[in-house]
């Protein structure tokens, strides 16, 4: 392994995701980023909803705070990808971090983790 920015970056995606589950998600990461991963296998897949992984101790977050949890939570897989070229930069992670947070598709409460799993060339 080649021990580079990208190390980073992707210890970036994991704390980030460790903030906003309130909880290490190495296990978490390893069974839905895994390609052979199914939902019957997993007791949560990419069709769980989001705020069912979010740190349960803290109300779920509404309106423009829902808007910034999906972002953020979608930098944060970005910066998860397998191939470390198809992450983004930190120079990208901080620039994602400083813009407007787009508006949301639809209800926090039907966000699911698919809906942040972007594809793997993709950080917005």
């Amino acid at each position: 392994m080649k021990v580079d920015e990208k190390c980073d970056v992707y210890s970036f995606g994991v704390l980030t995701l460790e903030i906003i589950m309130g909880r290490h998600p190495g296990d978490f990461i390893s069974a839905l980023l895994s390609p052979s991963s199914s939902s019957t296998s997993l007791p949560m897949s990419q069709h769980t909803i989001l705020k069912d992984v979010l740190d349960q101790c803290i109300p779920p977050p509404e309106h423009r705070v829902a808007s910034g949890v999906v972002y953020i939570a979608r930098l944060a897989f970005a910066c998860l990808c397998a191939d470390p070229q198809s992450r983004p930069t930190m120079k990208q992670v901080a620039s994602d971090l400083s813009i407007q947070w787009p508006p949301l598709s639809k209800p926090f409460s039907r966000i699911e983790l698919k809906d942040v799993l972007l594809p793997r060339n993709s950080t917005g």
